[in-house]
């Protein structure tokens, strides 16, 4: 089939123009304070739009053109449906690359999740040593998560004494790395060899009692250390933990804790999963990190290339003049970069990217999208092909799946459920668009 060479340009500059308002997103994202709910909503506006778009354009079209060639309705449906489930899976795949590279900087509730799995991965080793303590073990593990930021580290050199018989038991104690060696001081013989994951004072938190014996260093250890004045402060700001402690307090509950079959990598991975938030101090530290690493720039450019190229293909695909305009696919696309560039300008700025660098890349999304266009136009561009649909169907599952991992949570992240009528506004102004253009003229 000829191509027209005018309508390759001007799938070009649609692609263009479909493009084009990531930069005016990114220079709100610097320059003005909208408000995170404006954004939030447009965003889900946009989300709806694409959705509509993808179950008519894409998948409603596609399957019926399929029955045009003989295939019956079943076997449309899994054609199309294999399509979308390709696309959805490399996008996703891709996605997750991407962002392990620092792409997640891109948007907040992407980063969001790459930083929490990243503290959930990084506390991991912590929260093993954490379950070998019985008395701790005992506690819910999904209520553990404020008592991680009260755990200190102490490094004690061979024959250090840790604490002496008879002191005030005012921490527990666990060893990370080394042995401790427990000590009779009046009978003058060692009572016990603690090594790493072991736990002792642990009944110091909860009755503050003395110390029956002295514990010191058989050589150069590293201890983790919960202090019982921090501990009390923790369940002087939880009552729920507080009362699991107080009914653990009792004799017959304390002399149960060793016996008492609480599985300990079952309860360190349930603590490691219940984590769910992130201080100031740790969101700034991998912000850093992240836009430290190496390719970080380049991942970025790439992941925004990745959410640009499935819908502009489908634009270019479809064009073959005005009249076949996907007004629904280029309004969605259009309006959903918009927010998505202001947040990700304005995420990028806080990890350090100068506004000349944030706009380089962002600039990078108008080229995919003009090149991605002409692609569609050239080489997918004759829907009276079985192999165009399945590359339409394809390319929607991509966008089927950007809509759900970035842009839905990323709405989501900034309004709250107020985001809920904006999307299904989008939706059905989508889908009033798509009947607009099934009308006899």
């Amino acid at each position: 089939m000829a191509v027209n060479l005018l309508q390759v340009v001007e799938a070009g500059l649609l692609g263009l123009f479909t493009t084009s308002s990531v930069m005016l997103g990114a220079a709100m994202g610097l320059h003005l304070n909208f408000s995170r709910r404006f954004l939030a909503c447009i965003l889900a506006f946009a989300a709806g739009s694409l959705i509509a778009a993808l179950a008519i354009e894409l998948g409603f079209e596609g399957a019926h053109a399929l029955t045009a060639h003989g295939n019956d309705v079943h076997l449309a449906w899994i054609k199309v449906a294999g399509g979308f489930a390709i696309g959805a899976v490399v996008y996703y795949v891709c996605a997750l690359f991407l962002e392990q590279k620092g792409a997640a900087l891109r948007y907040p509730s992407r980063f969001m999740e790459y930083a929490l799995n990243r503290k959930r991965a990084e506390v991991g080793e912590k929260l093993g040593l954490l379950s070998q303590c019985s008395l701790l073990r005992h506690l819910p593990a999904e209520q553990i998560e404020p008592l991680l930021d009260r755990v200190q580290e102490r490094n004690i050199a061979a024959g250090e004494v840790v604490f002496r018989e008879g002191d005030r038991g005012d921490a527990l104690y666990i060893v990370a790395r080394g042995t401790v060696e427990v000590v009779h001081d009046k009978a003058g013989q060692t009572l016990a060899e603690l090594g790493n994951g072991q736990a002792f004072g642990e009944m110091a938190l909860l009755s503050g009692g003395t110390r029956t014996a002295t514990v010191r260093a058989k050589i150069d250890s590293h201890l983790l250390v919960i202090d019982k004045a921090d501990f009390d402060r923790l369940l002087a700001e939880d009552p729920f933990l507080s009362e699991q402690v107080r009914k653990m307090s009792h004799v017959r509950a304390i002399s149960n804790l060793r016996t008492s079959k609480v599985d300990p990598g079952v309860w360190a991975k349930h603590a490691a999963e219940s984590l769910e938030h992130l201080s100031r101090s740790e969101e700034h530290k991998l912000l850093q990190e992240t836009k430290a690493g190496k390719g970080v720039g380049l991942a970025i450019v790439f992941g925004n290339i990745l959410d640009t190229i499935p819908g502009c293909l489908v634009i270019g695909a479809k064009f073959s003049g005005l009249e076949s305009l996907s007004l629904t696919l280029i309004l969605g696309m259009f309006l959903g970069g918009i927010p998505e560039a202001a947040a990700s300008a304005a995420m990028l700025r806080r990890a350090g990217f100068a506004n000349r660098s944030i706009f380089l890349i962002w600039s990078t999304v108008l080229v995919a999208g003009i090149v991605a266009s002409v692609v569609g136009k050239v080489f997918i561009s004759n829907s009276e092909s079985e192999a165009a649909v399945m590359a339409q169907a394809i390319a929607g599952g991509a966008i089927l799946a950007l809509v759900t991992h970035a842009m839905i949570p990323e709405a989501l992240h900034k309004g709250g459920s107020t985001v809920v009528l904006p999307a299904v506004g989008g939706f059905l102004f989508a889908l009033y668009l798509a009947l607009l253009e099934l009308a006899p003229l």
